[in-house]
């Protein structure tokens, strides 16, 4: 019977494995290339969608309140008017930074009918409602953070008295936020609300005088929005910083005086607010630590609406979109160049992160002008 001759075991060659372990190592890096580009793009995706959500929220919110507005010319409303306003001292335009005396973050202060804060008793339907960008106090817990007052008033008539924590009653007269108390007592009609008006390092308690910027009612809405401002769409169609037409109210210098006027020369109101997401926030204050820039010197850097203070002429953004525009190309710079026009240096991986959101809200006013 014949056999088979045995014949040795077939292995690899040295050159086979060199091939192996190279096509392996080449797979291994591609993956782990996928893997960090995966990173990369999901890392800055999540700050992205914290910061959405926190800007729909915020934006969601003052929709509401500037729906149940008061719309009329005989109660009082602290916006952004040459006179009889704070929180620009009449704009900070010029080199786009904060002057001495003047806050960065526009404030805006009216009478809506939403739930407020109230403590007991006769509550009305009508609340006191104000938004600004805290600027008092770097050790204030809500420091460069946007608050919310919602202060509930009174149905009755009854004078308080002097307290800044007193529940005041709703008042159909101009003057009722924006007049200030001058450091003397105020009653109901007065100016009872200087927090609504100011927003200084200054928190006194007990009294209630024009540098008084505290009140419990307020609370943090926007953690992340460092920078607030709006501005007006007038129904001649004109995007402007006054709540009125100077082409056809020329002698007009606020929304009282000579006229009571109101917002009723007013179509809509636009918004535009700047988001940093935690992350950001925690590297800026970091930052601000080691005696570079902070998060007032990013707000300082980013124009009003209109760059001649106060004034509506030369050289504005006076159109839908501009605002948004200047902020985006300031932070692109600081992305790029990682500084600020102090300068001061900003992480470039803080500026990448932040972004921009406006709304523009109809107010849906009588059609006056």
């Amino acid at each position: 019977m014949a056999t088979t001759p045995k014949t040795a075991h077939e292995g690899f060659t040295l050159a086979e494995l060199l091939v192996s372990v190279c096509v392996l190592l080449i797979i291994v890096f591609f993956v782990a290339q996928l893997m960090t580009t995966s990173t990369a793009i999901t890392r800055p995706g999540n700050k992205h969608i914290s910061t959405d959500t926190q800007a729909r929220a915020v934006l969601d919110r003052i929709g509401l309140d500037l729906a149940q507005m008061l719309k009329r010319t005989d109660v009082d409303y602290y916006v952004k008017q040459p006179v009889n306003y704070n929180g620009h001292n009449n704009g900070h335009g010029w080199g786009r930074k904060i002057q001495t005396g003047q806050q960065g973050s526009d404030q805006i202060a009216f009478f809506t009918q939403v739930p407020g804060y109230y403590p007991a008793g006769a509550q009305s339907a009508i609340s006191l409602v104000a938004y600004r960008v805290n600027q008092g106090s770097t050790s204030n817990p809500a420091w460069m953070r946007l608050e919310r007052l919602a202060k509930g008033l009174r149905s009755n008539g009854a004078d308080p008295g002097n307290g800044n924590n007193q529940i005041f009653p709703i008042v159909f007269s101009p003057g009722q936020i924006s007049t200030k108390c001058n450091g003397g007592p105020c009653g109901a009609w007065g100016g009872p609300w200087a927090p609504a008006i100011n927003n200084n390092t200054t928190c006194t308690t007990g009294t209630n005088n024009s540098n008084n910027s505290c009140d419990p009612n307020y609370e943090v809405i926007g953690p992340g929005v460092f920078r607030f401002e709006y501005y007006y769409v007038l129904k001649t169609g004109l995007a402007t910083d006054i709540p009125w037409d100077r082409t056809i109210l020329t002698s007009q210098t606020s929304i009282t005086s000579p006229v009571s006027i109101g917002l009723n020369a007013v179509e809509a109101i636009s918004v535009v607010i700047a988001v940093i997401d935690p992350d950001g926030r925690a590297l800026m204050d970091a930052n601000a630590a080691a005696g570079n820039a902070s998060l007032l010197d990013l707000a300082s850097d980013l124009a009003d609406f209109s760059t001649a203070p106060g004034r509506g002429i030369g050289n504005q953004n006076k159109y839908i979109g501009g605002v948004e525009a200047s902020w985006e190309a300031t932070i692109d710079t600081w992305a790029s160049t990682g500084l600020t026009s102090v300068p001061n240096s900003v992480p470039k991986a803080v500026a990448s992160a932040i972004k921009i959101y406006s709304r523009t809200f109809d107010l849906k006013t009588l059609p006056t002008f």
